[in-house]
């Protein structure tokens, strides 16, 4: 496994308040299930299951899978219900935090995650509905793109996905809290370096006291 794919991951579940209930988009947001204590939290996947839980190869039912066909495992309680319903839940505001990946995001919150233009690739899925319904959005990706572009833009050039602003972003690099009007960087992850983050964002944000003086120290 990519160790800044599973520290992204392990950061995330710092963010998430017990009992609350969670869905995990595909990608990066799908290894929180590793690092979740399902006696405290809640997965919900939109194809129509409430308790996920990871589950060892040994146990894999391939008729059991999440929203990105994935196998997954029952927590004590689970329930199931139809894709109708499960929407319903979301578009309900019934679904506390969604934790999503993203192509980018722009400075003024605005996430991009469906389509890349010129190419076949298209994943709608139940983002759109997750950004307008969840009540608290977390978005988990890499800094960079495969081709060391940002990610982290001051517009995005990819189609939205919602208008909603995500709430919380966590790179490999950097964690980004919404503030109002502008995204300020709370921490730095791993290794790296104020100048790093600034050397591979496009988008404008603020930088926290506290970071800013642990990098003087």
């Amino acid at each position: 496994m990519d160790n800044s794919r599973e520290l992204i991951a392990k950061r995330a579940v710092q963010e998430l308040t017990p009992h609350s209930i969670i869905n995990l988009g595909i990608g990066i947001p799908t290894l929180v299930a590793e690092y979740i204590d399902d006696t405290q939290h809640i997965l919900h996947t939109e194809n129509g299951m409430l308790g996920v839980t990871s589950v060892e190869e040994k146990d894999i039912d391939p008729l059991i899978v999440n929203a990105g066909k994935l196998p997954v495992g029952e927590a004590v309680g689970a329930s199931y219900f139809s894709s109708a319903d499960s929407f319903g839940m979301i578009r309900g505001g019934h679904i506390d935090v969604a934790i999503l990946g993203a192509l980018q995001i722009d400075a003024k919150g605005r996430i991009a995650n469906w389509a890349i233009p010129g190419k076949d690739i298209i994943g709608v899925g139940g983002a759109m509905d997750l950004l307008e319904g969840a009540k608290k959005i977390i978005i988990t990706t890499n800094h960079t793109a495969n081709d060391g572009s940002p990610k982290f833009v001051e517009t995005c050039t990819f189609p939205i996905t919602s208008e909603r602003v995500a709430d919380t972003i966590i790179t490999d690099l950097a964690v980004f809290q919404w503030r109002g009007d502008h995204y300020e960087l709370v921490e730095l992850m791993g290794n790296s370096t104020l100048e790093e983050v600034q050397a591979n964002t496009t988008a404008a944000y603020t930088i926290s006291e506290q970071v800013f003086q642990q990098e003087k120290v």
